[in-house]
């Protein structure tokens, strides 16, 4: 098969500073095309590659080229996209969430099976090998039973010398709490760490630290996921400072923690203390990682998405679910 040909809509900062450069990393693919409505953000695209740049992405679609589309675009516009280029017979990479409610992604649940299995969600930390080293432990009984999960998501720090970025997460905000956007990539963990999605929602809570915001900025909730491990996770953000990121697993035999930044793990036992490090930033390593399994999907040596619409539908209930009833508790 020739060179994939894929375009990339959305040029906001994951767009421009995450999903351009793996393409342009990348030598088994053809950047053919950049889509963002903002000329500004076109511009500076220009800067870093010579592909032709559009304002909306009919004009993608309309390029017989094309193969694919990666969609750095917002949850709350990216299901019609979805549908719009799967339709066209073309291979999608999606951004995580995949929507901002299950409501709004109803119409992918009930895209046909050929078009489903050309999908792929960009639940882009679930490729990093931490998460099997992780998984590893816990499996292999390390950690003992009686499993404790304390996630702590800490995220978009408020800064007053990077107003726009406020603005945007403020913006951001107004469809739906942190766990809604942040939740996607954490309960995908979770579900791949313990063998599937929790078994029951116990409680949730949410503070928004202004009257002004359009949301709760502080959310959190109490998860039973299967073999009785409990999780304790919260999400945050807009605050002048943030707590640490990070994931910790205690059992009876051994806590592990996982840096919520560089994905850098930490076993401590009673033989001792063990640690595993990357030679790759997170960020570099997962979205260069998620890129080569699309163009396997798209080639034909990948036969299903990994992961597909079904892992992005599922991690966007469960985050769904855990908003609805925070929200609730301020009720």
């Amino acid at each position: 098969m020739n060179v994939p040909a894929i375009a990339l809509a959305g040029l906001g900062e994951i767009g421009l500073g995450a999903h351009l450069p793996a393409l342009l990393r990348n030598p088994g693919v053809r950047l053919a095309a950049v889509v963002d409505p903002d000329p500004a953000r076109r511009a500076l695209a220009a800067e870093h590659t010579g592909a032709p740049a559009f304002d909306s992405i009919g004009e993608v679609l309309a390029d017989p080229a094309i193969d694919a589309v990666v969609l750095a675009t917002p949850p709350w516009v990216t299901p019609n996209l979805v549908g719009r280029v799967a339709a066209t017979g073309r291979f999608v990479l999606a951004e995580k969430p995949i929507a901002v409610s299950s409501s709004a992604a109803a119409p992918l649940a009930k895209l046909p099976a050929g078009q489903r299995k050309r999908v792929q969600v960009g639940l882009t930390y679930r490729h990093d090998p931490a998460l099997e080293v992780l998984r590893d432990w816990i499996v292999s009984g390390r950690l003992g039973d009686g499993l404790l999960v304390r996630a702590h998501i800490y995220d978009e720090r408020r800064a007053p010398d990077a107003p726009e970025h406020e603005r945007r997460i403020e913006a951001t905000l107004a469809h739906g709490m942190p766990v809604v956007h942040e939740g996607a990539h954490v309960f995908d963990w979770f579900a791949t760490l313990f063998g599937g999605p929790p078994e029951r929602l116990e409680d949730s809570w949410a503070l928004a630290t202004r009257p002004d915001l359009p949301s709760a900025n502080l959310c959190g909730a109490r998860l039973t996921y299967p073999g009785g491990v409990t999780v304790l996770a919260e999400f945050g953000w807009l605050t002048d400072a943030l707590p640490r990121c990070e994931i910790s697993v205690v059992g009876d035999r051994g806590h592990a923690e996982l840096d919520g930044f560089t994905f850098d793990l930490r076993l401590t036992t009673a033989a001792g203390v063990e640690r595993v490090a990357f030679d790759e930033d997170r960020t570099t390593r997962c979205f260069d990682l998620q890129l080569t399994r699309f163009i396997e999907l798209i080639s034909g040596a990948r036969a299903v998405p990994s992961p597909g619409l079904a892992d992005g539908l599922a991690a966007l209930e469960i985050s769904e679910r855990v908003a609805v009833l925070a929200a609730w508790s301020l009720a």
